[in-house]
This record gives structure tokens, C-alpha cells and sequence, in this order.
């Protein structure tokens, strides 16, 4: 049995669409970096802009704390999650994402300020955590094909990031991780029907069967009365 191959426009579409994706992704991941260079080079201390509990000067970190890194291995920690599950986002949810990107930072920053420890609180990991989180989630309460199959990717290759919303290494801000997590799954419920489902494959057997014809003999008469339809011999 053979399914009919697929719509070149619609395999050129989401060609266009994972390439989108993944470049605003990438953009993303280069702009922390350039941050992180200038920092370098110039010697500005940047801590400050990160996210401080429980004061009012440390609400601007909601906005500025992901562009903060403590040093390069920690933004090198982030930048490959920022990309593919970025990526992911983009791709899987392009209209989710409109919402969900700023609602990681408002979300996952302010769960911060109100919750976390006495200490400025840096990096994009409640980015990375809320997005993760997001696709998941999605994936199973949507259970369409492509969901699955993105749930699937991003449980793969960072299902390990479930531990990191539990204290551990008191140098790691944990809050943001859980905060980011949480404020992903939210998002997931009341985001769930926004991005239409992809449109299914139609295979061979599934076609409908064609009506049978019925061909009607328009010229066909009855006999006439009291004429033999058949023909006689005297």
C-alpha cells in the first residue's frame, strides 16, 4: 500500500518556517554572546541588572537578567538549549511563541522577584527551563503528530533538565528554573488550541470509493400496445 507523496508547497513552507526559527534562535544566542564580549573587553560590571529579590530596583532585571551571564561557561551552558529548543518553539507554535516569549521573561522573572533568595539572580536558563517545559507539555495535551514528535525531541535531549527546578548547587539559581518551568506548563494549557493542528496525511485506503455509474438508455421505449415485441412468422 502506497500513501500519496507530499504537497511540495506545504514541505517548502515549513522548510521556510524551521529555517526562520532557527535564525531568530541562533540571533538570539549571538546577541548574549556579543553582550558577553563587550562586558569582556570593556570591564563593565554587569551583575547589577540581574534580578534581586525583593527590591524595587531589581524589577528591571525581569528584562535584563537573561542577557546577564556570570561567566562564559555558563552562557556556553545556555546557548545550545537557547537554540534548539528556540528552534523548537518557533517552529511547533509560531503563534504560541508570539506569546510566549515575553511571558517566559515577565513570568519566570517576576516568580524570581517575589521567591527567590536574597541574591542577584542572572542568565537565561528560566528562558531555556520555560521553553522546554512549553514544548513538552503542549506536545501532550495537543497529541497531534507533529506535537509528539517535538515532545519527544526536546524530552530526549533535555529531560535531565527536570532535576534543575530542585535546589542543588547553591551557586545555581534553582528559582529561576522553577519559575521558567512552571510559568512553560501554564502557558501550555491556556496556549494548547491556538496553533492549528498540521493537516493529516491522506493515504491510498482512506479515499472515499467512487459512486458506480449508472448509465441510462434514454432511447429504450416500451412496445406499443397490441404489437408484438417480438417478431412472428405466418
Amino acid at each position: 500500500m502506497s500513501h500519496e507523496s507530499p504537497d511540495p508547497s506545504q514541505v517548502s513552507q515549513d522548510t521556510d518556517r524551521l529555517t526562520r526559527a532557527f535564525l531568530l534562535s541562533a540571533f538570539f544566542a549571538i546577541t548574549l554572546w556579543l553582550v558577553k564580549i563587550i562586558e569582556t573587553v570593556t570591564g563593565l560590571e554587569t551583575v547589577q541588572y540581574g534580578i534581586h529579590p525583593g527590591r524595587i530596583s531589581g524589577l528591571l532585571g525581569i528584562v535584563t537578567a537573561p542577557f546577564v551571564h556570570g561567566s562564559p561557561t555558563h552562557l556556553l551552558s545556555n546557548t545550545l538549549p537557547i537554540v534548539i529548543l528556540g528552534t523548537t518553539l518557533l517552529y511547533g507554535y509560531p503563534k504560541s511563541a508570539r506569546v510566549v516569549i515575553p511571558a517566559l521573561f515577565l513570568g519566570a522573572g517576576l516568580g524570581v522577584w517575589l521567591f527567590a533568595r536574597e541574591s542577584y539572580h542572572v542568565g537565561a536558563s528560566g528562558l531555556t527551563f520555560g521553553m522546554m517545559f512549553f514544548v513538552f507539555t503542549i506536545g501532550v495535551l495537543r497529541w497531534d503528530r507533529r506535537a509528539i514528535g517535538l515532545a519527544l525531541v526536546v524530552f530526549f535531549l533535555y529531560g535531565g533538565m527536570v532535576w534543575g527546578v530542585f535546589p542543588s548547587d547553591p551557586e545555581i539559581s534553582y528559582e529561576s528554573h522553577l519559575s521558567g518551568a512552571l510559568t512553560g506548563i501554564a502557558l501550555a494549557f491556556l496556549l494548547r488550541r491556538l496553533d492549528p493542528p498540521p493537516p493529516a496525511k491522506q493515504y491510498s485506503w482512506e479515499e472515499e470509493p467512487e459512486e458506480p455509474t449508472i448509465l441510462e438508455n434514454e432511447t429504450d421505449e416500451p412496445p406499443e400496445a397490441g404489437r408484438p415485441s417480438g417478431s412472428g412468422g405466418s
